[in-house]
């Protein structure tokens, strides 16, 4: 029940964003700054929003070492440290949320 509460919660939030321009912070720069093919700026807004409402500051700061250094996030999955898993954990549902409200559908 959580979970549908917080997916519509992003939902009805990033319906809105639009009227507002993009929402920029670490997760968005680091999207964009990764020159990706699919990045756009309403894609990394999109992500950066469902970061905003999942993950901390200090934690969006971390995550978007990702977008540059893949394997920060390999050593990251891998480690056994209590404090790496706890993040881990936080990371992979922020990054499924993302996945599954920003992703376009295909038509």
């Amino acid at each position: 029940m959580r979970f549908l509460l917080m997916v519509g919660a992003v939902a009805s939030m990033v319906a809105c964003s639009g009227r507002s321009g993009p929402v920029t912070g670490d997760i968005s720069e680091a999207c964009l700054a990764a020159d990706r093919r699919a990045a756009s700026p309403e894609l990394c807004s999109c992500v950066q929003q469902v970061a905003n409402q999942t993950l901390s500051g200090r934690e969006q700061a971390r995550a978007a070492t990702f977008f540059e250094e893949p394997q920060l996030a390999q050593d990251t999955r891998q480690s056994d440290r209590p404090a790496d898993e706890r993040f881990w954990d936080r990371y992979r549902s922020f990054s499924d949320l993302a996945t599954e409200i920003c992703q376009p559908v295909n038509a």
